[in-house]
């Protein structure tokens, strides 16, 4: 059985009361009060009240006058005014300034105030839908904003850096020289190839479905070893892989390859350059329905204060390398689709452990 429609009735005659909520006992959750101070007390202390009916003609302020105090306070409560035909004049102005919805005529009968309450209810799920509509794209827009920004910002900064090392080779005739603006150069190109990767990794996990199958983790370990090896060697970073996976596993191989690429290539990204000992290491275990991802680096860590903000879009905790700021939002939105999560344990100078948690499918 649905939850009887809270309303509130406000009116400074007592039998009035009494004879309004009798009437409307069965139908309703009904709250009476004579003055308008306790309205908006009861108006704070319930969010549920849907319908407010007021008499137009109370003592301390009228009721269009109690209905224009509150409608910036409690804007989506549907406001009906009780009135006599003195008060129409009042009644038009009041409908016309958007202060109430409706008005019924006193004395009241048991049918008007059913129809009234009944087309109230259907404005009022229509006015809190619409709300939360424009709640959702106040933020869609929000987000687009810094996302254009961010994108052009991003883009605009390996650009940049390809155009001044053309400029500064087409000057120069020393092949020492020009050989160096091509390493600059490619620095920059593929640190667009990561943004852009990023950004379409990005795409995929906003609009994709989930294509479930059961994982070969050692197909997925021959993957990272043939990704990552050369850039291991080349980095003199030692990168161990350890997977435990004896029971079957169904998941979104795409997705998980997402969590798992991001991850890894966060843990490259931030190594300590002056470190001779280098490592990186993915564990995978396969146990009673979870699987359980974790990479463990020996990097520059995270300081405390970001942890909370890390996996947020185009967020950066450390400036020594230009990340697309895509990687660890990718995680978070590829874990929330397969009902996994994570939990980041980090030491400044001393390195980061990500352990990744998710469900069998």
């Amino acid at each position: 059985m649905p939850d009887k429609i809270k309303i509130l009735y406000i009116d400074d005659e007592p039998d009035n009361l009494v004879g309004f909520k009798a009437a409307l006992r069965l139908d309703c959750h009904v709250f009476v009060t004579t003055n308008t101070d306790e309205a908006g007390e009861i108006l704070a202390g319930d969010p549920d009240i849907r319908v407010i009916f007021c008499d137009q003609r109370m003592p301390a302020k009228t009721g269009v006058e109690f209905f224009e105090d509150i409608r910036i306070r409690f804007p989506l409560p549907v406001r009906i005014l009780l009135t006599g035909y003195a008060d129409i004049e009042a009644v038009i102005d009041a409908i016309n300034k958007s202060h109430i919805y409706r008005y019924v005529k006193k004395p009241w009968i048991y049918e008007d105030l059913i129809s009234a309450i009944n087309e109230s209810n259907k404005y009022y799920q229509t006015s809190s839908m619409l709300a939360e509509k424009n709640a959702a794209l106040q933020k869609a827009y929000i987000e687009l904003d810094k996302f254009a920004y961010s994108v052009s910002h991003d883009i605009r900064g390996p650009l940049s850096g390809i155009l001044g090392a053309i400029n500064l080779a087409s000057d120069t005739h020393d092949p020492e020289e020009i050989k160096e603006m091509l390493r600059l150069m490619e620095k920059s190109v593929k640190q667009l190839d990561v943004f852009i990767k990023g950004m379409h990794d990005y795409y995929s996990l906003q609009r994709g479905e989930l294509h479930l199958s059961v994982i070969d983790f050692k197909k997925i370990e021959e993957d990272v070893s043939d990704t990552y090896g050369t850039w291991s060697i080349a980095d003199n970073v030692n990168l161990r892989i350890c997977i435990d996976a004896a029971e079957p596993f169904r998941s979104d191989k795409i997705l998980l390859k997402t969590i798992i690429n991001n991850l890894i290539s966060n843990a490259f990204k931030y190594q300590k350059s002056e470190n001779d000992d280098k490592s990186i290491e993915l564990i995978i275990k396969v146990h009673k329905g979870t699987a359980t991802i974790i990479v463990k680096d020996n990097g520059i860590g995270i300081q405390q204060r970001y942890i909370g903000e890390i996996f947020n879009l185009f967020f950066r905790a450390a400036s020594l390398e230009a990340g697309s700021g895509f990687g660890l939002y990718n995680v978070k939105n590829a874990l929330l689709k397969l009902n996994g999560d994570i939990n980041v344990y980090s030491q400044p100078r001393s390195g980061t452990t990500f352990t990744a948690t998710i469900p069998n499918k």
